[in-house]
């Protein structure tokens, strides 16, 4: 899994791309504090090579606690900038750094 920041100079606001590579999933989603956990706003597009990508516009400043939904699980991202414990979802959260 990888995560590339691209910081705008004009704008207040950190391009984040998500990739998550797969060779059998069906469907991966990002979700996080950034959509309200909501995978229908934040579904990754499938690649030729597999993998699956996307590219949200998130507020700089900020930290965002997220996971992957690859095919109705809930993954974590192993390269996530820290983690944190969430009490609602007993368990681990990967956490952006913006």
């Amino acid at each position: 899994m990888a995560i590339a920041k691209k910081y705008l100079k004009t704008k207040p606001v950190c391009k984040v791309t998500f990739t998550v590579p797969t060779d059998d999933a069906k469907k991966v989603a990002v979700v996080g504090d950034f959509n309200n956990w909501n995978a229908k706003k934040s579904e990754l597009k499938k690649q030729k090579n597999g993998s699956f990508k996307g590219t949200f516009d998130l507020p700089k400043e900020n930290s965002f606690e997220f996971k992957y939904i690859v095919d109705g699980e809930y993954v974590n991202d192993g390269e996530a900038d820290r983690y944190q414990w969430n009490d609602f979802a007993g368990s681990e959260n990967a956490v952006l750094e913006l």
